[in-house]
């Protein structure tokens, strides 16, 4: 193109030469272009007596000045075997260095910081090449030490030599440049030039050359006129920058990739490399593609990458930075200088293209970019304005480089061998480097070899060489069947579909029989083995199995038979572990409820389960709402003389395994709780999983929410194993009591969830003293609880479980027994005994580890699904490609990927779904609920981190209608002079609590005029404000501390609630508390004197005021209903 405009002064696009790819043809569309109108390239007649930077150059030296690493430095190593001229060798650099006026420009800041170039006079020139003698094995650390040297670009040239001699006829040249004043294209006429320039001194003359046309001070100059005014319309720069900018409208940031490490917040920038090869027939084979397709070898190789990230995790729309040379002027082909500028190419992977389809898109994009390549990258950032991060790169931050070679160096009687330097930086988190071979190679059968230079803050060096390979078999994949869709190339090796066949080879034979059955095997065999034990009351098997069997009767002679629902409102108790024991004895289902959650959800959930009957006990029968469904009162006397005078033995089994064993109803995104049914023999496969066996599952304690799926753990995997379940008393238990049960009951195995053992961990982490196995989930576990309770209790094994409600309780597990095996992540571990893990791509493809994918779960512990939600069942239980036919699977909306140890990491959810001290919360439900209040027009529900051990806590994000009437119902609420005034904090806590259970009551309310939205139109959920610190609820509420004690507990409260100040009448959990903080609050005051003050106290006393009387354990004047925790 540049000779064409030189000779035949046209301006003709690159897409013509790929549109007429003959001469022939390309001739006619010569003729039909019009006259350039590009300024010519020549030497200035007058430069200025400041010479601007270059565009590119401008942002160089701004990273140079952010930080100054070896990141951009160029070196240039070659081995040099035979006679050397050393003398010639230096006098022949010196020439080079002035016959190219950027390898002599020092770069000077005025006083306002703005650097210019000034070109050192040719007579001033002084460029040192010292000779040190280097032992063979020393060459590389000296070379490394070298290039990390920084130069200052004000003061000296930015060009160092050096020679390293090995042996009398072994040197080694070093030529170090920085990026500034060179760039990968400028290697061939400076190898050519130190060629000319060493014959010319070994012969005792000067080099003769041709004078340059130009120079780079020239080009710096002429570029500010190329490009024309931003302002006006019809210059190069505004069509460029409208073409841009359509291009790359809402390119994602960042890339996904298969990170080793989380991205940290400022890149060190600090790389290695890995090399990789093409083979011979795959570069032929590439080559016959890119003629096929009208392309070029590197564009089938920068798509061959945008299906390896795609495949990786990336995505659809992949940005992928490339270079390209900028030289568009005949007079730059033989200058050294800075003019490589950077494109990048959004691949469009949606719609599932054949390999040869995305290399014509690719094709495509890219004559676009190199008819464009004019505009510096540092204005189309500029332009485009993306979010900036110190993180990653702007726009990209995967590129791709073809090279032609760094230039044959041929000095006269010396046999030159480029060295391979490692500079030990990165510039993008990978970086494919490929370059092209050599006449003499082709002809030699070379292949292509390339390297991945990769950001070590991130990457692993085998997670990249594993990266590399896959890159080099998929480029051989894809050129084999180039007209295959993308959905049909599979992004795993063999070996790692063995290993992922063989981590999921889970089989284990398990009774087959019903949950019932399998207790009354354990009774019989053992009797008289202690099955419960509540305070200083136990039960053996054969009392709990007898009064089971009485109540079983009594519940059937009340119309409860096969998979009929019975709901269970019956505190924590052997009473309730009887009442569910003898739900299954009689055939049915047992539907566990929370007699404290609102009348409004519990009515939805009777209405949904449609149960026979409710079983419940006087105390908590007051607290339910009357629905019509009939009632068991256990403790009333006539019910109690009636149960007490049935038979005692067994009740005839069905004997069905497959049928359903209980209901959990979990927070539904529709705003309706869903009910999930579980079978016995799931049940029975919990209870039955090797991972319980040898001895540590014991004593169990049962201290679970019933509602909790995990309550399954505490109840069946004792009893059905002949251990003992130590039943917690009912309500509130703060951190000493629970210590004190563990160590009283001589408890072996507990699980909590991943907020309460964080706080039980920094308060009290000798409370697992004894314990054998701990396991702790619902939510990412914090390892450094994990290794404070390892140090204080080196007896105890954590065990992180995973596993959503609709695959019975656990699925996955990863056991820890010393705190010098905790990681920066706790992983989730491996699939249990009769269950299969997948982790599949959008197009239910097996993920290679380090990629993220979603979850689905297979096995005999799958639920039966969601209870009269046959839709809802069917979207989320899905058929399993991977099994026989009929097989399900749950997809459970959870990211996660493989570690290369063959265990799970979680990683984030695929929707909204939250986890609230391990309770699941939908969003979606908080939202309705707070819909239904007249003045709220649109609601949006996020989670938020708390101070120190509180968890996380819900932010509710409310928006007005826009008139009183009440405006529209749902979405992005505009607002307006007519808006209507939201209602208070105070009053949506409470229209909430009415529909939902305390721990889905947000603990924070915050009013907006319209919501964020995406560029979709959607609520732009990460846009949303921090709440505001909360404010005092009315004037006294700024009264400050008054006495040594209020003093002393405002103090605790302001470190737990990241406060710099607390009024003694605020609320604790309106000032910003959650239940999991009120746990170390309780532990912390009690400290404060003489008394133990006890958390139930707590959720009654809520102030500073009133917690210090406790604390001086004097009586308090008043009292509040703030919600309460089972821990």
């Amino acid at each position: 193109m540049n000779r064409m405009r030189a000779v035949l002064g046209v301006d003709v696009p690159i897409r013509a030469v790929f549109e007429a790819p003959t001469a022939a043809r390309l001739a006619e569309r010569v003729g039909t272009h019009r006259r350039s109108s590009r300024p010519a390239l020549r030497r200035a007649e007058g430069r200025p007596e400041r010479v601007p930077l270059s565009f590119a150059q401008q942002r160089v030296k701004f990273l140079d000045e952010l930080e100054p690493l070896p990141t951009y430095h160029l070196p240039f190593v070659v081995r040099l075997r035979g006679e050397v001229d050393v003398a010639a060798l230096a006098s022949a650099l010196r020439d080079v260095v002035v016959r190219h006026e950027s390898l002599r420009t020092l770069f000077v800041a005025d006083d306002q910081g703005v650097a210019a170039q000034v070109v050192v006079p040719e007579e001033s020139v002084v460029l040192d090449v010292p000779v040190r003698d280097v032992a063979p094995d020393a060459v590389t650390a000296t070379v490394s030490e070298e290039v990390s040297r920084p130069f200052d670009l004000s003061a000296e040239l930015p060009v160092r030599a050096r020679v390293l001699r090995c042996a009398p006829d072994e040197h080694v040249l070093m030529l170090l440049m920085h990026h500034i004043v060179v760039d990968g294209e400028s290697f061939g006429p400076l190898t050519r030039d130190l060629a000319t320039a060493y014959s010319a001194r070994r012969r005792g003359e000067s080099p003769r050359w041709d004078e340059l046309p130009v120079q780079y001070a020239d080009y710096t100059l002429w570029q500010r006129r190329l490009l024309g005014d931003t302002d006006d319309p019809e210059s190069p720069v505004a069509d460029h920058l409208a073409y841009w900018r359509q291009e790359l409208d809402g390119v994602p940031q960042p890339t996904r990739l298969p990170l080793d490490r989380p991205r940290p917040p400022v890149a060190s920038h600090r790389g290695d490399t890995v090399t990789f090869a093409l083979d011979p027939d795959v570069l032929t084979a590439v080559e016959e593609l890119a003629r096929a397709q009208g392309a070029t070898v590197p564009m089938v190789l920068q798509s061959a990458l945008a299906v390896l990230l795609h495949l990786m995790g990336g995505g659809d729309d992949l940005p992928i930075g490339s270079a390209v040379a900028a030289r568009t002027d005949d007079a730059l082909a033989d200058l050294v200088g800075f003019f490589v500028n950077t494109w990048v190419l959004r691949a469009d992977l949606s719609g599932d293209p054949s390999f040869e389809d995305l290399v014509r898109q690719v094709r495509d994009k890219a004559v676009h970019a190199y008819d464009r390549q004019d505009l510096p990258f540092e204005w189309l950032v500029e332009a485009l304005n993306p979010e900036r991060s110190t993180a990653h790169h702007p726009l990209f931050q995967v590129a791709f480089f073809w090279e032609k070679g760094t230039g044959d160096l041929e000095l006269d009687g010396v046999r030159a061998t480029p060295e391979p330097v490692v500079t030990g930086t990165a510039k993008f988190d990978l970086l494919f480097h490929v370059e092209e071979p050599h006449h003499e190679g082709r002809r030699a059968g070379q292949g292509l070899s390339g390297l991945v230079e990769y950001a070590t803050d991130l990457f692993d060096r085998a997670t990249v060489t594993a990266l590399a390979d896959r890159f080099a078999r998929l480029v051989r994949e894809l050129t084999a069947r180039p007209r295959n869709r993308l959905h049909a190339v599979d992004a795993l090796t063999p070996a790692e579909r063995n290993v992922l066949r063989d981590i999921n080879d889970t089989t284990a034979p398990t009774p087959a029989v019903t949950v019932s059955a399998l207790f009354e095997r354990r009774a019989a065999e053992a009797p008289d083995a202690v099955a419960l034990v509540h305070g200083a009351e136990s039960l053996t098997y054969r009392e709990l199995n007898a009064r089971a069997n009485r109540l079983a009767r009594a519940l059937v002679r009340r119309g409860v038979g096969g998979e009929s629902p019975v709901a269970v409102a019956v505190p924590r108790s052997p009473e309730y572990v009887m009442t569910v024991l003898a739900v299954l004895k009689a055939g049915g289902a047992y539907v566990p409820l929370a007699p404290d959650d609102p009348a409004q959800r519990l009515e939805s959930m009777l209405r949904d389960a449609r149960p026979a009957l409710l079983v419940t006990t006087s105390g908590a029968a007051a607290d339910l709402p009357e629905t019509g469904c009939p009632r068991l009162v256990l403790d009333d006397p006539g019910t109690a003389a009636a149960v007490s005078g049935e038979p005692a033995d067994d009740l005839p089994d069905a004997g069905r395994p497959d049928r359903l064993a209980y209901i959990i109803y979990t927070s539904g995104s529709t705003g309706v709780p869903k009910g999930t049914g579980v079978s016995h023999q799931a049940v029975v496969d919990l209870a039955a999983d090797r991972g319980w066996a040898g001895g540590a599952h014991e004593r169990v304690l049962l201290h679970t929410a019933s509602t909790f799926d995990v309550s399954g753990y505490d109840m069946w995997v004792p009893l059905l194993a002949g251990g003992t379940a130590v039943v917690a008393p009912p309500g509130k238990l703060d951190v000493d009591t629970y210590a004190a049960l563990v160590a009283e009951h001589r408890v072996t195995g507990l699980t909590l969830s991943a907020g309460v053992f964080a706080v039980v961990a920094e308060e009290r982490p000798d409370s697992f003293a004894g314990v054998r196995e701990a396991l702790t989930g619902g939510e990412p576990v914090a390892p450094e609880a994990v290794a404070r309770v390892l140090r204080a209790c080196p007896g105890t094994t954590v065990v992180n479980g995973y596993g959503p409600t609709e695959a019975t309780v656990f699925v996955t597990c990863h056991r820890i027994a010393a705190a010098d095996r905790v990681g920066a992540v706790i992983p989730i571990g491996r699939p249990m005994d009769n269950t299969r893990v997948h982790v599949l791509d959008d197009l239910l493809r097996p993920v290679p580890p380090g990629v993220e994918g979603e979850l689905y779960l297979a096995g005999s512990g799958l639920a039966r699904g969601y209870e009269h939600r046959s839709g809802l069942t069917a979207e989320r239980f899905v058929a399993c490609p991977f099994g026989p036919p009929g097989a399900r699977m749950y997809r459970t909306g959870d990211v996660v990927t493989w570690a290369a140890d063959g265990e799970l990491v979680y990683k984030a959810r695929a929707d909204d779904q939250l986890k609230i001290r391990g309770f699941r919360v939908e969003p979606g439900e908080v939202e309705t609920a707070l819909m239904a209040h007249p003045r709220v027009a649109g609601a949006a529900v996020v989670p938020r981190e708390t101070p120190g051990t509180g968890g996380r806590q819900l932010v509710a994000y409310v928006v007005p209608p826009t008139d009183p009437g009440g405006g529209e119902a749902g979405g992005a609420a505009a607002s307006g002079d007519g808006a209507a005034a939201a209602p208070a904090a105070d009053e949506l806590r409470a229209h909430v609590a009415r529909r939902v259970p305390p721990y889905m009551v947000p603990a924070a309310f915050v009013t907006l005029d319209a919501f964020p939205l995406t560029r979709h139109g959607k609520v732009d959920r990460r846009a949303l404000p921090s709440p505001p610190s909360p404010e005092p609820r009315h004037p006294t509420a700024l009264a400050r501390p008054r006495t040594a004690t209020e003093r002393a507990v405002a103090a605790i409260w302001a470190e737990l609630l990241g406060r710099d100040e607390i009024g003694v009448h605020e609320k604790f959990f309106e000032a910003g508390g959650t239940s999991l903080s009120l746990l170390t609050l309780g532990r912390r005051l009690s400290g404060l004197g003489p008394h133990q003050v006890s958390l139930s106290a707590l959720f009654e006393h809520t102030t500073v005021e009133a917690m210090a009387r406790l604390v001086d354990d004097r009586p308090d004047r008043e009292t509040t209903d703030e919600m309460g925790y089972e821990l």
